[in-house]
């Protein structure tokens, strides 16, 4: 049999609110009976249980991270980071799979039906949207790796994509390149869009600087390896700035299956620099998002919103920075 409150109580000799109140987050009670009440919880192996706490809080500490790419390795970094920082803070991560999910009233409806406390949307694909959607429900929401906004309409958390484009231009031309290219993920993703963007204005105001640009399906490595067998049919750039590190290891191991090598035939330069990127067969030359800042600052900001719930929105950016490592040439002595 399961120890109940009401045995912890007997033990201790206090009554059964009083126990309930112990273990109520901001609850009053005398730091004598709370001391009673412990020494009799660890005696009796008692743990309190949270979903009957939640009734009496009307709080579930339930927060959604929501995300739709589940193929793409570096959101395992981004899960373990969320659901670890959640937990610290005595919240509980409910993960929701929302691919290939195209109305936000539908991830409304579903989260409203597990009663959470707040939403993470961590992703970079899904639209603006979403993000608003739940908070016109009045469901406290961050956007992480969102689309940077100057007045947004809910909290957004991410770097700047725009500029994430212009720096991959940048580093690519200092190295000599002058056919250079963008394959970048799905066309309608906001952070491809804005990561083209940012990379034509650079490339195009260069003379004698040639620019094409692709997009693979899917953030995927499957993805980035199609496209650029694709590429290589016709006459390929001398370097690609692949728009995800997943993307550039599916383009990296297409020129490598067609007896090329990199980066002496082509050049590629992702952008993460998620774990795989370092592995000595990929030693992928990269763009540096802050992930751990980004996500603690996401936390933060979802915490905050559980006592302000009214918080302004605001929109807060990290600045990236480039990786060196393999997969590009050096810069000229």
């Amino acid at each position: 049999m399961s120890v109940t409150l009401k045995d912890v109580a007997e033990l201790a000799g206090v009554s059964r609110s009083a126990v309930s109140r112990t273990f109520t987050e901001g609850a009053s009670v005398s730091e004598k009976t709370r001391r009673k009440v412990e020494k009799a919880a660890l005696a009796l192996g008692y743990h309190p249980n949270a979903l009957a706490s939640s009734l009496t809080t009307g709080r579930t500490k339930l927060i959604g991270l929501v995300a739709n790419n589940f193929h793409n390795p570096f959101f395992l970094e981004v899960f373990d980071l969320f659901t670890r920082g959640l937990q610290d803070r005595g919240l509980r991560p409910l993960l929701v799979n929302l691919t290939d999910e195209t109305d936000p009233q539908n991830s409304v409806r579903l989260l409203r039906q597990y009663s959470v406390d707040g939403v993470i949307v961590a992703s970079s694909t899904l639209s603006p949207d979403f993000a608003h959607a739940f908070r016109r429900a009045g469901v406290p929401v961050v956007h992480s790796f969102g689309r940077f906004d100057s007045a947004p309409h809910a909290h957004v958390v991410g770097i700047d994509n725009m500029e994430c484009g212009r720096m991959a231009a940048q580093t690519l031309l200092a190295r000599g390149y002058r056919r250079i290219a963008f394959l970048g993920g799905p066309e309608t993703a906001t952070s491809t869009q804005d990561r083209i963007a940012g990379f034509l204005e650079v490339a195009t105001a260069r003379p004698g600087v040639t620019v094409s640009h692709s997009f693979a399906s899917a953030y995927t490595f499957d993805a980035g390896r199609v496209e650029m067998t694709k590429l290589m049919m016709t006459d390929p750039a001398e370097a690609y700035f692949c728009g995800d590190d997943v993307i550039a290891i599916g383009a990296l191991s297409a020129i490598q299956s067609a007896g090329l090598k990199v980066p002496g035939d082509i050049g590629l330069i992702g952008l993460n620099d998620m774990e795989m990127s370092r592995w000595d067969n990929i030693d992928l030359t990269t763009i540096r998002q802050p992930i751990p800042q980004i996500i603690a600052s996401s936390i933060d900001l979802v915490v905050s919103m559980l006592t302000e719930p009214d918080r302004l929105p605001e929109a807060r950016l990290f600045p990236c920075s480039i990786v060196e490592r393999g997969t590009l040439r050096p810069l000229p002595a």
